[in-house]
């Protein structure tokens, strides 16, 4: 379907994934704008995360590959989106670790690709149209490296990549820069912390933690636990990121942060501490009773920890869920929704420990 010529059209690549979905849903519920979805449907995309959309007059839906040059041009060319929101990627370190070559393709060719048809298409806009489109490329606080202790990632803090997945999406960002510095293209970059809520597909951290206290297995946290990371509610990430699109300066970058630094042991912890509140009858509370500490991953970061001073100061965004409140929200959908994961977990990933350093 086509938008109304009074609606705004924006292309959302990645949208049957993580953030991707949690995007695409709050745009439909807004009901202001005509929503495109490419998603190339890979292991973590899932369209039951999707059921609130999929019959609105709004919602389009497009399987396909954003390397796929022909497809791409041909949606720009259908649907004359005002924006795109770039958040295709292969995302999850430890499978980059295992097979990096799947990470190259989709997050620096397919970025390449997804950039040159844009800039095709936004070169042959009118002028006005010209003015107002924008790419908005979405990335991860990881191509920044790791952090000392007492300091954080800000806008200018330098790229020092140290996973095949960070530098895959470091290539991503730096072609993206490109593009706009070079051809014109109203680039907007953003940089987010460790996402986590509803619809995660269960490979990471907290859903992962969820699920296999729920069917009684061991919580297994690498290395000590020490490592720190600052945890960020999807839905807030994802109204940082309309504001971004509506209100962000082509050519700059914005971080994301939810001012919530925990390690991972520590976030375990809490989790425990949510099930044993929220699942009464629980043979296993305490629950801490299941962590079991494993080896680390190779080349595990330390600590990463997000300055997000520049977008509260200068596009007023501030996320509204402490981690807390965000993870009893999202405990409590994993409880009420093992349609959801179970049917994952039952088909796609049964919970097996990935990223042990033997390349696939």
């Amino acid at each position: 379907m086509v938008a109304k010529p009074s609606m705004k059209t924006i292309l959302v690549t990645g949208g049957a994934g993580f953030i991707g979905s949690a995007v695409v849903r709050m745009l439909i519920a807004r009901g202001d704008c005509h929503v495109v979805n490419l998603d190339k449907l890979t292991y973590a995309a899932n369209l039951d995360s999707l059921t609130e959309a999929a019959g609105d007059p709004n919602y389009h839906f497009q399987q396909g590959d954003i390397c796929d040059a022909e497809l791409v041009k041909s949606l720009l060319a259908v649907h004359r989106p005002q924006a795109i929101m770039h958040l295709a990627a292969e995302s999850h370190v430890d499978r980059s670790i295992d097979g990096p070559g799947a990470f190259v393709q989709t997050n620096i060719v397919g970025t390449y690709t997804l950039l040159e048809a844009a800039q095709d298409y936004w070169q042959g806009l009118p002028s006005q149209q010209r003015d107002a489109f924008r790419f908005l490329h979405v990335s991860t606080d990881e191509v920044f490296g790791s952090l000392p202790a007492q300091s954080r990632f800000n806008e200018d803090t330098a790229y020092r990549p140290n996973s095949p997945y960070a530098a895959s999406k470091a290539s991503a960002d730096f072609l993206a820069r490109a593009w706009h510095r070079t051809y014109g293209l109203p680039v907007i970059i953003s940089n987010c912390s460790n996402n986590y809520g509803p619809f995660q597909f269960p490979e990471k951290l907290i859903p992962l933690m969820i699920i296999k206290a729920l069917k009684s297995e061991a919580l297994p946290v690498y290395g000590k636990g020490d490592n720190v990371r600052d945890w960020l509610y999807v839905y807030d990430h994802v109204r940082a990121l309309l504001t971004v699109l509506e209100r962000g300066a082509p050519g700059e970058s914005y971080n994301i942060g939810g001012g919530c630094e925990l390690t991972n042991l520590e976030v375990v912890r809490k989790l425990c501490q949510c099930l044993d509140q929220m699942v009464p009858g629980s043979g296993h509370k305490p629950h801490e009773g299941l962590i079991a500490f494993v080896q680390d991953r190779p080349g595990h970061d330390f600590r990463y920890a997000m300055d997000a001073s520049k977008i509260k100061r200068e596009l007023a965004w501030a996320p509204e869920e402490n981690f807390e409140s965000g993870l009893a929200q999202t405990v409590s959908w994993y409880l009420d929704n093992r349609w959801w994961w179970e049917k994952i977990m039952s088909r796609q990933y049964s919970g097996q420990r990935l990223g042990l350093g033997a390349k696939a």
